[in-house]
C-alpha cells in the first residue's frame, strides 16, 4: 500500500456506535472501538439463548472454536486444537502457574517490565518463597541473551511479554529462548497480548514451537472482553491443579490409575468450567468484519506504522523540553502499536487531554497514544498539538 493510499484510508464510517469521528479515540492499545457489526453477534447471542434455552451450548461452542481459529491463524499454526479460551489472561496465568512442577524447582525467570496480572501474581508467589528473578528490559535487544543467563537447572518456568506494554518495544531473540528451555525441558510462557493482530507474529518464525503464549482480544482484535486464550505445545503433558470440569469433555487420556485425575489433550487440558459465551459472539461477528474489509495483520502492521511515525513526528516538531516529557529513541519498526512517552505528569496530561475529548492512557509514568484503524491522520496531528498547548 503506498503512502497515499495510507492518507486516504478510511473506516470510521463502519464505527458509529463508538463516535470515533466526534472524538479522538487513542486507546487502541487498550481498547478500541467496536465495529458497528459487533451488534449482530449480540443479538445472535439473544436469539439463541432465548430459542434454545440451555441446548444454545451446541451453537455457543462452535463460536469459541471459529475464535480459536481465529487465534491459530494469526500465530501461524496449523491447527487450532491447542488452544484454549478463557475471560482474561489471569486466569490463564494461573492455570498455567498451577501445572509447574514446584516440588522440584522454585525459580521462575522473568522481566521487570510485565503487565500487572503477571507482575502482581509473581510478587505474591515471591512473598511464598519462589525465587523470582527479574531481568531488566534494558537493554531490549539484549533482553533475551540475558535472561538465557539467568535459565538454571532449577528453573521453573521462563515468563515474559513479546511486546512491553509501557513503551510498545518489540523484544528481538525470542527463539534463544525458546532454544534453551526446550533443550532443558522448561515451560516458557510468552504474553503476546501486545502483538496480537497489530503485527504479524508466527509462532514457528519466532522458534517458539514448544512455548506456550497467552493473549486476548481486547485490545487489536476489537473483540472486547472476556476473549483471551492460553496456547500450549503440542505434547504438552502438564496437570494443571486448577482444573474445571469441562476438561472432561475432551478426549480422555488413558491412565492405570483410575483414581489419578484425567486430563484430555490438547488445549482442552487447561480448561476451565461454565462461562459467559456472549463474549464469543461478538468476537465471531468482529471476525467477519475484519475478514470483508481485508483488514490482515500485513495490512494493519503497514497502517500502524504509518500511525504510528505521524504520532512520533508531530511529537518530535513540538520541541519540548524532554525534562519534562520525552520519548525513548527507538527505531519506529521495534515499535508495536502505540507511541509511548515518559513523564511526571502523565496522568494531569492524560485528564486535560480528555477533557478535550482525547481519549489516552496513562501507566506508571508512561503517557501512551494507542492508534487504530478508524482515526485519521487529522486526528493524530491535532491530538499532538492538544498535547504542546498543554505542555
Amino acid at each position: 500500500m503506498t503512502s497515499n493510499q495510507l492518507d486516504n484510508f478510511s473506516i470510521s464510517e463502519h464505527y458509529k456506535e463508538f463516535s470515533v469521528t466526534q472524538r479522538t479515540l487513542l486507546t487502541g492499545h487498550s481498547h478500541q472501538a467496536w465495529p458497528d457489526r459487533a451488534q449482530l453477534g449480540l443479538q445472535e447471542a439473544w436469539r439463541d439463548a432465548t430459542a434454545s434455552v440451555d441446548d444454545k451450548w451446541g451453537k455457543a461452542f462452535k463460536k469459541a472454536d471459529k475464535l480459536k481459529q481465529f487465534y491459530a491463524q494469526l500465530l501461524g499454526d496449523s491447527s487450532h486444537e491447542n488452544y484454549v479460551l478463557a475471560q482474561n489472561t489471569h486466569d490463564l496465568l494461573v492455570r498455567f502457574l498451577s501445572a509447574l512442577d514446584w516440588r522440584k524447582r522454585k525459580r521462575i525467570v522473568t522481566t521487570d517490565g510485565e503487565f500487572y496480572s503477571m507482575r502482581r501474581q509473581l510478587h505474591r508467589l515471591e512473598e511464598e518463597g519462589v525465587e523470582i528473578i527479574r531481568v531488566p528490559v534494558s537493554p531490549f535487544d539484549s533482553l533475551c541473551e540475558r535472561m538465557n543467563a539467568q535459565i538454571t537447572e532449577n528453573t521453573t518456568a521462563v515468563m515474559l511479554s513479546a511486546v512491553m506494554f509501557k513503551n510498545a518495544v518489540i523484544i528481538p531473540h525470542l527463539a534463544l529462548l525458546g532454544e534453551t528451555t526446550t533443550e532443558k525441558a522448561i515451560p516458557l510462557l510468552v504474553d503476546v497480548y501486545h502483538a496480537l493482530n497489530v503485527l504479524p507474529f508466527d509462532v514457528k518464525a519466532n522458534g517458539l514451537d514448544n512455548a506456550y503464549l497467552v493473549g486476548g482480544g481486547y485490545k487489536y482484535c476489537q473483540f472486547g472482553e472476556g476473549n483471551c486464550f492460553l496456547r500450549i505445545p503440542a505434547q504438552c503433558d502438564l496437570r494443571p491443579i486448577v482444573t474445571g470440569w469441562y476438561a472432561e469433555f475432551g478426549e480422555l487420556e488413558q491412565t492405570p490409575d483410575l483414581n489419578r485425575t484425567q486430563y484430555p489433550r490438547g488445549g482442552d487440558r487447561f480448561q476451565g468450567s461454565t462461562y459467559d459465551p456472549i463474549s464469543h459472539y461478538r468476537a465471531c461477528a468482529v471476525i467477519d468484519f475484519f475478514e470483508e474489509k481485508e483488514l490482515t495483520p500485513n495490512f494493519l502492521r503497514t497502517l500502524s506504522q504509518h500511525q504510528i511515525g505521524i504520532l512520533r513526528m508531530s511529537f518530535d516538531e513540538l520541541n519540548c523540553d524532554k525534562k519534562l516529557i520525552s520519548r525513548a529513541d527507538i527505531p519506529l519498526e521495534s515499535i508495536a502499536g502505540f507511541l509511548s512517552l515518559r513523564t511526571n505528569q502523565a496522568a494531569s496530561i492524560q485528564q486535560a487531554l480528555k477533557q478535550r475529548d482525547i481519549w489516552t492512557d496513562q501507566r506508571d509514568g508512561f503517557l501512551r497514544f494507542g492508534p487504530a484503524p478508524y482515526l485519521s491522520d487529522l486526528q493524530l496531528k491535532d491530538a499532538i498539538l492538544a498535547l504542546g498547548e498543554l505542555i
